[in-house]
């Protein structure tokens, strides 16, 4: 298994490996780069999921 990067949300930091409790932590992800931008792909991620009228509907088709 590779190095794991996480982000911090409480001090915006990027550490290698699990350092911290979970709370507060993001991840984990393949690259620092990755991990540095964890807030920008949660936004991204969340206003995909907000348009798409399918989101969170069973796979079957009912409600």
């Amino acid at each position: 298994m590779g190095t794991e990067y996480f982000y911090d949300t409480t001090t915006g930091e990027v550490t290698e490996g699990r350092q911290r409790g979970w709370r507060g932590r993001m991840g984990p992800y393949a690259t620092r780069a990755e991990a540095e931008k964890a807030l920008e792909t949660a936004d991204k991620r969340t206003s995909a999921w907000d348009e798409d009228e399918d989101f969170g509907r069973p796979a079957d088709g009912t409600d």
